[in-house]
Formats: C-alpha cells, structure tokens, sequence
C-alpha cells in the first residue's frame, strides 16, 4: 500500500487541483484534494446525498453557505458540510487556495474524470466561455453517479 500520493496537478474549473490522499489509499476512506479555483469557478447551491466535505482555506477567501448558515473563512479557517445539506461557496478574491476533506472518497473521482493532466507550472487558465455540452455531461454524471443534486444553477 502506497501512503502518500505521488498525483501530479490536473486542470479544473479554470484553476487546478491535485490529489494528496487518494481513496485508493484508504479504502474509500477519505480523499483530500489541494484546489486553487478562480472566483466564478465555483459550484452553485448542491447537496451530497453520500459524503460529508470539510473545507480549510489555505490563500484568499471564501463564503461559504451551508444549509442557512453563511460563513466567511480565510487563511487557517476550516467548516464541516455534513451530507444532506445543501451547500455552497463563493470566492471573495480572485483565487483562493483550500484543501477539500471528502468522506467517504468515491467523489474524488469526479473531479478525475472532469479535468486534465496539467503540463509544467500549474496557473490560473484565463476565463473561456463554458461549454454547455460538457456542463451537460458534468451535471448528468455528478447527479447519476456520484448523488449529488444542484438545487440552482448558475
């Protein structure tokens, strides 16, 4: 069993990501990813019918809603989104650098399959215009797979 996780950056959302625990590593366990996002590159109102996410901000800002409570963390602040609660989070500065606690894991492979193996030094990607196709696909699978619900879209 390897025990630390050797994934290299991979392209998300606008930002990047990378994976320091794999679920792989703890039998579905757990899985904690690195993300530096944008703003506007996060997603809207959601909630996970299978998994509990915990939230440490490590750079920048962010504000994050769960159920009705809305909370603004900085750098070393941390929250707890309990599964079945609807929750959400926006970026206050123009990036912000957080660590993502998944439990159970599984969840993990959605952000796998919807990014890309980044090449060289990982940067922000400058702003496209979304590809309705592929949010189609990304919605259709979150929701059929993985049991996670938007209750809005952006």
């Amino acid at each position: 069993m390897e025990l630390r996780s050797t994934s290299g950056f991979r392209r998300y959302q606008g930002g990047f990501y990378r994976t320091l625990i794999h679920p792989g590593q703890t039998k579905g366990g757990i899985a904690l990813l690195e993300f530096t996002l944008p703003a506007g590159g996060e997603p809207p109102l959601h909630v996970h019918q299978e998994e509990d996410e915990s939230f440490v901000v490590l750079e920048g800002s962010i504000r994050l809603q769960v159920g009705n409570v809305i909370t603004e963390l900085g750098p070393g602040d941390a929250a707890f989104a309990p599964r079945k609660i609807p929750h959400a989070f926006s970026i206050l500065t123009p990036t912000a650098k957080l660590l993502n606690l998944i439990t159970p894991g599984r969840l993990s492979g959605f952000f796998e399959e919807f990014s890309t193996p980044l090449e060289g030094e990982p940067s922000i990607a400058p702003p496209q215009a979304p590809d309705m196709e592929a949010i189609g696909k990304m919605l259709q699978t979150i929701t059929q797979r993985y049991n996670v619900h938007f209750l809005e879209t952006k």
